[in-house]
């Protein structure tokens, strides 16, 4: 965890049990591929390829691997060609990377290895995106990761979605608890785990809505975002910033970065 205030995520605990961490995302995947949540940012992706020069994404905090199974087909047929997605994360979630990789027929692959979005390896290339994951980080950390896609003069893009108010919060607070109710036997990977500590003892959905409360008051707006970006580089990169709605009318901050033309490199050229 890098946020050094009351307001921890159980997901960023070293300690935390890897197997309720990981029943965690699953639900999070879940509720994001159903609902769509994301889906309004294909174009924003798809302009940070283009401009990146790159057929690539390298996601990094994948959690359970987020929204990429909704997102690939129509960001591909957006495209007009086959894109490559590298799912990472600090405490990769391994069984549901094999399912989404055999799922979307070799498009996904994945790394085994722990991989910190701050001190990212040099052997993985592409736009780098972050899926509801940036809001885990303070702002010294959280400029860590945009430097490191600057040192390496990769695009990247950053997308929370959320709406900074206590609707919000009562929603998460009632609906998540109903969700979990009906929906658990249905998430992918099965893990019987799930079920007892979901049902019997009810850890999972206690922590999820924790963590979701948390995330709501730690979202950074796109104000605080474009701010962050440009204290690392204004000069060798384009830097722009928003929201869009989703089709539930939840707004998504976006923050979208590429280099130049000057400084780019080819990672994956198209």
């Amino acid at each position: 965890m890098k946020s050094g205030n009351f307001f921890f995520e159980f997901e960023d605990l070293s300690w935390f049990p890897h197997t309720i961490r990981e029943s965690m995302t699953d639900y999070l995947r879940y509720l994001l591929t159903t609902l769509d949540l994301y889906k309004p940012v294909i174009p924003l992706i798809a302009d940070g390829l283009n401009k990146s020069k790159t057929n690539k994404i390298l996601d990094l905090c994948s959690g359970g691997g987020g929204p990429i199974e909704q997102l690939l087909p129509p960001l591909q047929n957006h495209l007009g060609q086959d894109i490559e997605i590298t799912l990472t994360d600090k405490y990769p979630n391994i069984s549901a990377y094999e399912m989404l990789a055999l799922k979307l027929n070799g498009s996904v692959s994945f790394s085994h290895e722990s991989v910190d979005a701050a001190h990212v390896p040099s052997s993985l290339s592409g736009f780098r995106t972050l899926f509801s994951g940036f809001h885990h980080f303070n702002k010294k950390y959280a400029q860590s990761i945009i430097q490191n896609a600057v040192n390496a003069k990769s695009g990247i893009g950053i997308f929370d979605g959320g709406d900074k108010n206590i609707f919000t919060v009562l929603g998460i607070i009632l609906l998540h608890p109903i969700a979990f109710f009906l929906f658990t036997p249905f998430f992918k990977p099965f893990r019987f785990s799930r079920i007892f500590f979901t049902y019997l003892i009810p850890i999972i959905p206690l922590c999820t809505i924790w963590d979701g409360v948390v995330s709501i008051i730690r979202l950074h707006n796109p104000g605080q975002l474009i701010e962050m970006a440009e204290e690392v580089d204004r000069v060798n990169y384009s830097w722009k910033a928003g929201t869009v709605k989703n089709k539930l009318g939840m707004r998504i901050a976006y923050l979208i970065g590429t280099p130049l033309a000057d400084t780019s490199i080819e990672n994956g050229k198209v």
